[in-house]
């Protein structure tokens, strides 16, 4: 059948009958159908976008630098630079090395560290929604700062993990559900220092104990999509991970976990991909180095976001990219002008400024990379 040369329009539809041309003709429209197999629709791909960032390391010369003229704390000047990058993300986790339980428990520094609570009320407004409280760190000022600090976390309605104030808290499972995937998370620190947890409160902060770890993986797998976990492990300033980060890795691989983001050594170290009893790959952050601090060796300066993609269709749920982003920790002379500066936003002029002494922006970006890749 030929077509009619004064075609004005023509618009095609698509039906479970097949192809239906409709064509406006001078003599009225007229029907054509066609007999095809429909086109299927791509199935539907869920996609969530997860960020991490290491030890938030609040030294008394960043606290210092925080007060305000009325005798106040803004640390919001801290993650000025990383705001935009948070707040694109679906999760953003962060380390928090720190307690933050305010004045009441004496503010202070490096070996007992306590910032004021407006540190904490500064992180969220980054847009970190994701908190970690098992670090070694943790009990510096006693149960009760501790307790202090995750009744902040709890009013402000954030997911805390690695720390309880309950027996029913920790064994209560932590899952957040985001574009319709849902993500359980876990959170292990080797110890707390001197300070034992207390005989009435066990349950107080996470410790890695591979029997434990086993029953709360085993527990909490089958209530989500994806499974992350947080490991306060390894050695101070070690750039390699030593044999227990290996074996921890390894077996956590064995239990199915998704992703692995490691803090600690406040250095950055390599990501590897273990190969899990699925055949499919769990990317480990072995360390994510500092977020930010006031120490003063170079090395400490350079510290790394993951950035993972994490997608879900029909059948399956899994990692499709995995990044590791370098940032720098600035500051200038006398411990001022404390910032987290994204290494792709470090410039040359405040390389020089450094308190320090000036940075070389070429050699940081080389160290990095050959970091990254388990070379150095």
């Amino acid at each position: 059948m030929a077509l009619p040369l004064n075609i004005q329009s023509k618009i095609l539809m698509y039906c479970a009958a097949g192809l239906i041309l409709f064509f406006s003709c001078a003599n009225g429209p007229k029907v054509i159908q066609i007999e095809t197999e429909c086109i299927p629709s791509a199935p539907p791909v869920n996609r969530v976008t997860l960020c991490a960032v290491g030890d938030n390391l609040i030294h008394i010369e960043i606290i210092n630098d925080s007060r305000t003229e009325n005798g106040g704390f803004d640390f919001s000047p801290l993650y000025t630079y990383i705001k935009p990058q948070i707040k694109n993300a679906d999760i953003a986790f962060i380390n928090m090395e720190t307690i933050s339980a305010g004045v009441e428990f004496g503010i202070s520094g490096y070996p007992k560290f306590n910032a004021p609570i407006e540190l904490g009320d500064a992180v969220l407004d980054v847009g970190f929604n994701v908190i970690n409280q098992a670090t070694n760190h943790s009990l510096d000022k006693g149960e009760a700062a501790l307790r202090k600090m995750l009744a902040f976390w709890e009013s402000k309605k954030t997911i805390c993990i690695g720390a309880f104030s309950s027996e029913k808290k920790r064994s209560t499972p932590v899952i957040i559900e985001k574009n319709n995937i849902t993500f359980g998370f876990l959170s292990y620190t080797y110890g707390t220092n001197n300070e034992a947890l207390p005989d009435n409160s066990p349950y107080l902060v996470s410790l890695i104990d591979t029997k434990v770890m086993k029953r709360e993986i085993a527990a909490l797998r089958p209530l989500c999509d994806y499974l992350v976990v947080s490991m306060h492990w390894g050695e101070e300033y070690r750039t390699i991970p030593n044999v227990s980060q290996e074996k921890l890795a390894q077996f956590l691989a064995e239990q199915n976990v998704d992703l692995v983001l490691g803090h600690h050594p406040h250095v950055l170290e390599e990501v590897r991909l273990i190969k899990r009893p699925d055949n499919s790959y769990m990317p480990v952050y072995f360390s994510l180095g500092n977020f930010i601090s006031a120490q003063k060796n170079p090395e400490t300066m350079l510290g790394g976001m993951a950035h993972v993609i994490i997608e879900k269709n029909e059948t399956s749920t899994r990692t499709v990219l995995y990044e590791l982003i370098p940032l720098v920790t600035h500051y200038e002379k006398n411990d001022k002008g404390f910032r987290v500066i994204p290494l792709a936003d470090y410039t040359e002029e405040l390389a020089v400024r450094h308190g320090i002494g000036p940075l070389n922006i070429e050699k940081i970006r080389k160290k990095f990379t050959l970091i990254k890749e388990g070379k150095w």
